[in-house]
């Protein structure tokens, strides 16, 4: 591994923090690229859970440079009590932590103004949305203007001139203290990366959400608002597409999605239910109850297009071990016309018709699975289904939360 891509493939919630986690073992740096604290990654150490929100999951693992790139907008506050809480669990925080001086700040105002708008499409409430409005509007408040005060002071007060709701003296003041704080963190984190490229160093960029949440690739609107695609890493960090080694995506061995927008394989609600218990199918970052179904390999082949995956990890295959027999939608049927390749049009996804093809499950556990062949055969089987109609290799698969529950092939 020397530059390493690692992204979901589906709506997010793939198990990218553990993939993450046990990449990060053979890393220098791992860097997150894009999002905010919208999103959660679950990692299990031992019998310790750590959701991670804005810090990289390679924080886990000791002398590791850990680096929050440009594309991320960040909530000072979250990101503060985030490392508060990893500092009062063991964890280092300090020294190794890099924060790009040109990621985008979330001010109250963002949170105020997403909670009243973003309710239609599923937001988290927290800020996202409204602060990459500003990035693109040219009116965002950056990380380095937090720690330069008449910055701070100039583009506070012109985004609040008009404004009755907000006291500008108070966002100000408080706003300045998280500058101290965070200062010491701050770098020029392209110059970093670029520099550690030069010296051959393992680098492995982190993406939040999905590729089906990505604002060009997913389904619009119902969608995140930064690009969760491998696009978004070089964005994201300053780093060139020349430099990128390979590319993974993270696959569930079936299909789940947070909040509102079309998906055309959820389950009918028995077993909805059945598998959100078994997969501790709940939001890591909001705890809303996941809706799950079916394998849908129409929008995983749209996401190893558009990201150009070198390789595929499925995870929480353990979850269908029960299961008697196993659909794969390979299709939309749509007003007498079958879709193979994902549409852009939302009302398509939303009243299509999946085509489903089916497999016998193979009925055994396979928690303690240390390695491919030792899978049942039927799930050797699926797998190899899964990467025939991706058309690309599975490089790793997972069977439960734990590090060991996981192995490459």
């Amino acid at each position: 591994m020397s530059c390493t891509i690692v992204v979901g493939a589906q709506w997010g919630d793939e198990g990218k923090g553990k993939i993450i986690d046990i990449l990060a073992r053979d890393a220098d740096i791992i860097v997150r690229y894009q999002g905010g604290n919208n999103a959660g990654h679950t990692v299990v150490v031992g019998e310790d859970h750590f959701v991670l929100h804005l810090i990289p999951s390679g924080i886990l693992h000791k002398g590791k440079t850990c680096i929050i790139g440009n594309g991320v907008v960040i909530d000072p506050e979250a990101l503060l009590n985030e490392m508060n809480m990893l500092r009062k669990r063991g964890v280092k925080v300090d020294g190794n932590i890099l924060i790009s001086e040109s990621a985008h700040v979330i001010l109250p105002y963002h949170k105020v103004i997403d909670k009243r708008r973003g309710a239609k499409i599923g937001t988290t409430g927290r800020g996202i949305g409204p602060c990459y409005v500003d990035k693109m509007a040219r009116c965002g408040i950056r990380m380095a203007d937090l720690v330069n005060k008449d910055a701070l002071k100039k583009k506070l007060r012109a985004n609040l001139e008009d404004s009755k709701e907000f006291d500008f003296r108070k966002i100000y003041n408080v706003y300045s203290i998280y500058g101290r704080r965070i200062k010491k963190y701050l770098a020029n984190v392209s110059v970093v990366l670029n520099k550690a490229i030069a010296k051959k160093k393992r680098i492995l960029f982190e993406g939040a959400q999905g590729t089906l949440l990505d604002i060009d690739h997913g389904t619009y609107p119902y969608v995140t608002s930064s690009s969760a695609t491998a696009g978004g890493a070089l964005t994201g960090t300053g780093v060139g597409p020349t430099k990128i080694d390979k590319v993974i995506g993270v696959v569930k061995a079936y299909t789940t999605r947070v909040g509102e927008g079309p998906f055309p394989t959820q389950f009918e609600t028995t077993l909805l239910d059945k598998i959100r218990r078994k997969g501790k199918e709940f939001g890591a970052t909001t705890g809303r109850p996941r809706r799950c179904g079916w394998f849908d390999a129409v929008i995983a082949k749209h996401a190893c297009m558009v990201n150009g995956l070198s390789e595929i990890a499925v995870t929480k295959l353990d979850v269908l071990d029960e299961m008697e027999k196993i659909k794969i939608c390979t299709g939309y049927k749509y007003k007498s016309k079958t879709y193979r390749d994902f549409p852009a049009d939302i009302d398509i996804l939303d009243k299509c018709t999946p085509v489903y093809e089916e497999h016998d499950g193979w009925m055994e556990n396979t928690n303690s699975v240390k390695k491919y062949k030792a899978l049942p055969k039927n799930a050797r089987l699926y797998l190899e289904r899964l990467s025939e109609l991706l058309d690309v290799k599975i490089g790793m698969v997972s069977v439960g939360e734990k590090r060991k529950q996981a192995f490459r092939i």
